[in-house]
């Protein structure tokens, strides 16, 4: 069972949800209170050869980080991986959609590919309590993946693109907007590789998380294998100072050792680096005391990412050009199987309306006459005003819980089309979950119900007036186009039959190859502050290289004081 019932599990993520249970042919047992999805083995959706010896396994997760499960020699044992993405949380289990663990190799050769919380992991189907070894993950995606096999020596995904309702995912940040007028989805082949090649394999998650932990209790083990780059944070909420001791498992076959003992005092917080030298599959932390503890780890890759943009989003206009050709988008249901485009154009940022146009299955666009969809794409789809506030430093954001939020700023030429409501900043492209371009960089925010901006990440960073941006047929359809002769001639790019439309087409993967997250900016900017109050939380994950300057312009000492938030 992967979720629960009832309206608050529709608002908060951290309450007790779902189950994995087992049946013995009369009564059904109780295994974990968690929310678990997949529940497999070695023969895959076959069921195993020998089901007496092979082991049986389970994917899940809590609010703290991704749960697998093994059972072999007639017992359960359990360990947790990070999260790349937070958008698949939700007690009531909606956003999950399905993940699974399958041989995408060939029964000479078997390669399993599982996918869970955004990542695309390499599992070893020789994976056991006693030989948990193998582990590691291969790069995160931001696709919406049910299910995937592999066919003619490719890799097919299964997956969910957009849905009619848009279920809980409602947010006052993309205004009234209508959903796609039928729910619709799609293959998406690629190749046997692809698991290698999409986002980064930046991830995050706690084995406890603001917990009553009683004295000598041991942390479930949590995978240490993977990444050039690991640290923990611990934190003590206990009235008195606590040993947090680390052990790890080196080979996977529950032999543990001694790593470190970490001393943390009363209501303080410290910090673990890892070094690259001390490798192990797996690690845990126990307690000499008990308290309330907080250790979560945070874990990154050595790939270096660039500000270079792809070629194939070559013909979108940049965010300096005085002409692009733009348009409103909305996915038309009644079986029609088309995209209507409400085109327009922009001349030194003044917007007039262009006609209204559809792209059919084989991305042929034309000018049609229906004026009722018009009508309704230039009510129900239009830019909402003031999704963010902008002042000096940063990007404002209040959600509908009223919690306050600061993004990076980017461009500032992005600041006036903002404004005049000419860029779409909000809205759902993969199922249950919005895609919020904000300022020139491309995010993942969670829908409310998965806790929303607290979980926001950020893909990449780009120079692009993009007008709006919406799914059809699988696809990540995007406009804003620069007309020029050159741009045209990109494979991504469609134009219409009277050369007045166009649109730019691929998958939402294809963000990753934008350029690398990048901003400017911070909470205060010349400001007024009073002392002992924050400032509102400013993002500070995911980005590269992060340089702080403080300054202030009292003729005395001032003291700051720098918070952070690891696990969001």
């Amino acid at each position: 069972n992967n979720g629960e019932q009832g309206e608050k599990a529709r608002t908060d993520p951290r309450i007790e949800a779902g189950s994995l249970s087992e049946w013995d042919g009369k009564n059904w047992k109780m295994i974990r209170r968690n929310q678990f999805t997949e529940v497999t083995g070695p023969g895959g959706i076959y069921g195993n050869d020998n089901p007496t010896t092979q082991p049986i396994w389970t994917t899940g997760w809590d609010f703290k980080s991704v749960l697998l499960g093994v059972r072999d020699n007639g017992s359960w044992t359990f360990y947790r991986l990070p999260k790349a993405s937070n958008s698949y949380d939700g007690a009531h289990g909606w956003n999950t959609e399905w993940p699974r663990i399958r041989n995408i190799g060939t029964n000479n050769n078997p390669d399993y590919l599982m996918t869970m919380h955004g990542m695309f992991w390499k599992f070893p189907n020789t994976f056991t309590s006693m030989n948990a070894a193998g582990i590691r993950p291969r790069s995160s995606y931001l696709k919406v993946i049910g299910d995937f096999t592999r066919w003619n020596n490719k890799l097919v995904f299964g997956c969910d693109d957009a849905a009619k309702s848009e279920f809980l995912n409602k947010r006052q940040a993309k205004g009234g907007i209508a959903g796609p007028g039928q729910s619709q989805s799609n293959l998406w082949f690629t190749s046997l590789d692809q698991p290698d090649q999409t986002g980064t394999t930046d991830a995050s998650g706690s084995v406890w998380l603001r917990e009553s932990i009683p004295s000598g209790s041991i942390s479930d083990p949590f995978l240490f294998a993977g990444w050039r780059n690991r640290m923990a944070w611990v934190k003590n909420d206990g009235n008195q100072d606590i040993n947090y001791t680390f052990e790890i498992d080196e080979k996977g076959n529950n032999q543990w050792r001694k790593l470190q003992t970490l001393k943390v005092s009363a209501n303080n917080t410290s910090w673990i680096t890892f070094s690259s030298t001390e490798l192990a599959e797996w690690i845990r932390v126990k307690v000499d005391s008990s308290t309330k503890a907080t250790v979560s780890f945070v874990y990154s890759s050595n790939i270096q990412r660039t500000t270079i943009v792809n070629p194939m989003f070559k013909g979108i206009a940049s965010v300096a050009s005085n002409e692009y050709q733009g348009g409103l988008l909305y996915s038309v249901g009644n079986n029609r199987g088309v995209l209507g485009i409400l085109a327009n154009k922009s001349n030194k940022n003044k917007v007039s309306e262009l006609g209204y146009y559809e792209m059919d299955e084989q991305m042929n666009i034309v000018p049609s006459s229906h004026d009722s969809i018009a009508n309704m794409i230039r009510e129900k789809m239009a830019i909402p005003k003031q999704v963010v506030t902008t002042d000096s430093g940063s990007y404002l954001i209040v959600d509908d819980s009223k919690r306050r939020w600061r993004l990076p700023l980017g461009n500032e030429q992005y600041q006036p089309l903002m404004d005049k409501q000419q860029l779409r900043i909000c809205r759902e492209v993969a199922t249950e979950r919005d895609l919020f371009n904000c300022g020139g960089t491309f995010y993942e925010l969670p829908a409310e119900n998965a806790d929303g901006y607290a979980k926001i990440r950020p893909i990449s960073s780009h120079n692009f007036k993009i007008n709006d941006y919406g799914s059809f047929r699988g696809m990540l359809v995007m406009t804003g186009i620069d007309m020029n002769k050159t741009g045209l001639k990109n494979p991504h790019i469609f134009q219409s039959s009277d050369k007045k439309c166009a649109v730019w087409a691929g998958v939402i993967d294809d963000l990753w190859k934008l350029g690398k997250p990048v901003g400017r900016g911070g909470p205060w900017m010349n400001s007024t502050v009073l002392a002992n109050i924050p400032s509102d939380p400013f993002l500070f994950g995911y980005f590269d290289n992060r340089l702080l300057s403080l300054s202030h312009q009292e003729k005395k000492v001032v003291k700051f004081t720098i918070q952070f938030d690891p696990t969001g």
